[in-house]
């Protein structure tokens, strides 16, 4: 594994695709700061400082593209909370992959596939984990929004922090590879904060409500409304 610092980048998953063809398989992008941090649905990352975690992981499992890597993002979610447990807290998943601590958002993740043409070339997996923040710094951002220092209250050392999750991730990456999303789904299940719930879900222009009843066994999420049900394979829980 090959690790990068950068102490200034507009964002670490920009800078992983736009340099992927120099990188080598599992190399892992950490920054101090980011200028141009991204979520899901183009939404942005707030830099909270540079003792916050900004990082992303270059993957290139195959020479083509595998349906199973579209669940990175949740094995990722998973990897996580196994993480933040470590550190005495009860972490809860938002589908798909939003990491929430008390019904506020503690990590985003965001996963970018890098094609060229009809070739895959691989996959930016991107975490933003606010590790050191400030009550006043989370106002600022436009939903409930924590830090892991405000959780357990004590400073997080960065970098160990990163060693651990960098760790934990690898640990099981490669069985992950091999079996998808039924590998992590009964772990998955045990953190999700949605289901059973009445939700509203924001998939590309349309908005789907319903009963949030179950997630497949390819991380897809099951709406029920009116006796209808509905498959969603990408989108966010407003």
């Amino acid at each position: 594994m090959n690790e990068i610092f950068l102490e200034v980048v507009d964002s670490t998953n920009l800078y992983g695709k736009n340099n992927l063809k120099d990188l080598s398989d599992k190399t892992v992008i950490r920054a101090a700061h980011q200028t141009s941090g991204r979520g899901r649905l183009e939404r942005s990352w707030i830099d909270m400082g540079d003792n916050n975690l900004f990082m992303s992981f270059i993957l290139k499992p195959s020479s083509s593209f595998n349906e199973k890597y579209s669940n990175l993002t949740q094995y990722l979610s998973v990897v996580l909370c196994d993480v933040l447990e470590s550190f005495g807290l009860i972490p809860q998943i938002k589908w798909p992959n939003d990491v929430l601590v008390n019904g506020k958002k503690i990590a985003g993740i965001l996963c970018e596939t890098v094609m060229q043409g009809a070739k895959f070339n691989g996959l930016v997996l991107g975490v933003g984990v606010n590790l050191n923040s400030s009550f006043d710094s989370l106002e600022t951002v436009d939903k409930p929004a924590t830090a892991l220092n405000l959780e357990i209250g004590r400073e997080i050392d960065v970098e160990q922090f990163k060693n651990i999750l960098v760790a934990e991730f690898f640990s099981n990456y490669d069985e992950f590879l091999d079996k998808g999303f039924e590998f992590i789904k009964s772990k998955y299940i045990s953190h999700a904060c949605f289901l059973d719930k009445e939700i509203c879900v924001q998939s590309l222009n349309k908005k789907n409500k319903g009963v949030a009843k179950s997630v497949t066994d390819n991380g897809e999420l099951v709406l029920e409304d009116k006796g209808k049900i509905f498959v969603l394979t990408i989108g966010d829980i407003l």
